[in-house]
């Protein structure tokens, strides 16, 4: 059974990719941020799978700090077997003006979006964890194509993880692994609700800007997600999938 890993997997995205990796057939790895909510949510996430027939198990760790990291791998290798498909979907967000930003912020958005893809990456297929064969799958944003008013550290980051993307793909196609991205429009999500709580207003605005009359929802990147990592997908790497609607017409 392939063992795939989800990164931010308590909720929205994360949460709809693991599910749908479960139904796939794989077993599924669901790192939670070692918070006390994010992680309820992410056993929540877990026993929904196994209720349904499929393997799962919890695991927290901070993907900023290497060490939580190379012993969350070591914990998934032992309870599930090594990883094959990694789906890099945890993000830190933030919403101020681009000089109000403090160099923390800066730094906090900077290290999960980036640092972590890169220690989750580097764990599960470099040095001496460097099995051949395996799929990498990252999340953007359309922002990363577009901008956005009051979130220049996220919007730099995505734009950076389609770089990073690209780079990996090409250090590790020799070796059989591809790497490739999703790029997500307005996709509703828990967070969206909590942040957001006149969604038609939003809904407004945001079908304003998409050719397809509906709300993205996580299902529709999970499917995506799915995609990228099943052999449909083989003969592709270093590529970005834009799932918004019609927002962005690449």
């Amino acid at each position: 059974m392939r063992v795939a890993l989800v990164t931010g997997a308590s909720r929205g995205i994360g949460a709809a990719s693991a599910r749908r990796l479960a139904k796939d057939g794989m077993a599924v790895a669901i790192n939670s941020y070692p918070d006390g909510d994010m992680l309820a949510h992410a056993k929540e996430v877990a026993e929904d799978i196994r209720s349904s027939g499929g393997e799962a198990a919890v695991f927290a760790a901070d993907i900023t700090d290497a060490d939580a990291v190379d012993e969350m791998f070591s914990d998934c290798e032992q309870q599930l077997g090594p990883v094959s498909a990694l789906v890099l979907n945890a993000a830190a967000t933030g919403r101020l003006p681009w000089d109000e930003i403090s160099e923390a912020a800066w730094d906090k958005v900077s290290e999960v979006n980036l640092k972590g893809a890169f220690l989750c990456c580097r764990r599960a297929f470099g040095g001496a964890h460097g099995q051949d064969g395996g799929a990498i799958v990252t999340i953007s944003s359309v922002q990363a194509k577009l901008g956005a008013p009051q979130s220049l550290h996220y919007t730099t980051t995505k734009a950076g993880i389609l770089g990073f993307t690209r780079a990996l793909a090409r250090e590790l196609g020799s070796r059989g692994i591809r790497v490739n991205a999703v790029m997500p429009g307005a996709i509703q999500t828990e967070e969206e609700l909590e942040s957001f709580p006149d969604q038609e207003d939003v809904s407004r605005r945001v079908l304003d800007n998409q050719m397809l009359q509906r709300r993205g929802l996580a299902d529709d990147i999970a499917g995506t997600v799915s995609f990228l990592l099943s052999p449909d997908s083989g003969f592709m790497t270093g590529q970005t999938l834009c799932v918004d609607g019609g927002w962005v017409l690449l």
